[in-house]
């Protein structure tokens, strides 16, 4: 479940099984990392995107809703990011 070295991007989809929208193993996955693995840092875009950073690797993450049409936002999506750009997003400070 933890992310890997050249993991850079993971992207959730919702799935229909059985007449039911579920979760994918991606979205289910950046649910666990947000929930056990991840620390919030920053929110950005009224809430659309969230920089996190990663308790073990210290890597920056960010979340967002790419089908933010879709009900309740959609499936989520992570990828790095560098320090560089979540400065500039989220006019974070990482000193």
């Amino acid at each position: 479940m933890r992310l890997r070295p050249h993991e850079t991007e993971i992207i959730g989809a919702w799935i229909t099984k059985d007449g039911h929208v579920i979760a994918d193993e991606n979205e289910s996955r950046i649910a666990w990392l947000i929930e056990n693995a991840f620390v919030k840092l920053a929110i950005a875009d009224g809430g659309w995107s969230t920089l996190y950073r990663d308790k073990e690797d210290h890597r920056l993450w960010e979340v967002t809703y790419p089908q933010s049409e879709m009900h309740g936002g959609g499936p989520r999506s992570i990828r790095m990011l560098t320090a560089a750009a979540a400065t500039q997003k989220y006019e974070f400070s990482f000193a």
